[in-house]
């Protein structure tokens, strides 16, 4: 019977283990291709060892009007937008979080709903908004709409990290003549850090890899970003150059490794409370 249970378990553990590395297989073989074939002389969609070396992928598209220019238009768009979702959520999350009404719930659940919308069902009369207040093919509109787009979950987030941080810190800052902005600004959000990383990071990410919004949104070829100019390396009747579809998609993806690296530390540690608050 023990044995019988023990076989059980094993079989379990196997078929886990099984599944485990069908999930995996199917994360790592689109980035194995990715990696190969931006490095391979005669690459296709096939997962498979170079015919060679070459530089030649990286070296075709290195230069302004392929990666420069749109790597750097994305930039502007997602970090600009990027910076207003967070400031604005984190002022729309403190009086959230710290003082009470009836109208808080409501809020909140026309915040969750927000967050279903899909954006695809509000392009139409966004567009023709933008149409009428002449905000269409510029920056500015569309670091507005990315922003409007990110808020209403920013704002979630952001609300429970901050329900996280004593008020009683708050109030002593009050005693001492603090203002509301000035507790929040210097208590608050430093104490939140991993929580202001975790909204930071994943506004970033979701504008970094939007291709419908600026697409709809902005016209003019010198202002499209990376996400948008991918799709010049799909060319007509099936054909796609793969080895500079790769290459270009290494260097696409960089900005955003950077961005985990360099604020991994603030994702993996937890809230700055230790000692602050005493009972």
């Amino acid at each position: 019977m023990a044995l019988s249970l023990a076989s059980r378990r094993r079989g379990r553990r196997l078929a886990a283990d099984a599944g485990l590395l069908v999930v995996a297989a199917a994360f790592v073989l689109p980035l194995l291709w990715v990696l190969l074939s931006s490095v391979d002389p005669h690459p296709d969609l096939r997962v498979k060892a170079p015919d060679g070396f070459t530089w030649d992928n990286f070296n075709a598209i290195m230069n302004q009007q392929v990666t420069f220019t749109p790597l750097l238009n994305s930039l502007i768009l997602c970090g600009g937008a990027t910076l207003l979702t967070v400031v604005c959520a984190a002022l729309a999350a403190y009086p959230l979080s710290r003082f009470r009404s009836r109208l808080n719930r409501p809020f909140l659940l026309t915040i969750l709903f927000a967050t279903s919308l899909p954006i695809t069902a509000i392009m139409v009369p966004v567009y023709a908004l933008f149409v009428q207040v002449n905000l269409i093919d510029t920056m500015q509109g569309t670091i507005f709409f990315f922003a409007a787009s990110q808020l209403p979950f920013a704002i979630w987030l952001m609300k429970n990290f901050m329900d996280g941080v004593p008020k009683e810190l708050e109030e002593a800052a009050w005693t001492d003549g603090a203002s509301s902005m000035q507790s929040l600004i210097r208590i608050v959000l430093p104490l939140m850090g991993p929580g202001v990383a975790v909204v930071t990071v994943f506004s970033f990410v979701v504008m970094w890899g939007n291709f419908f919004v600026p697409f709809m949104l902005l016209i003019t070829e010198d202002q499209m970003p990376a996400s948008v100019s991918i799709n010049d390396f799909f060319g007509n009747r099936g054909l796609v150059a793969y080895g500079q579809l790769a290459a270009f998609s290494i260097v696409y993806s960089t900005p955003v490794i950077l961005l985990y690296v360099l604020i991994a530390r603030r994702l993996g540690g937890g809230f700055a409370l230790g000692g602050a608050v005493k009972g």
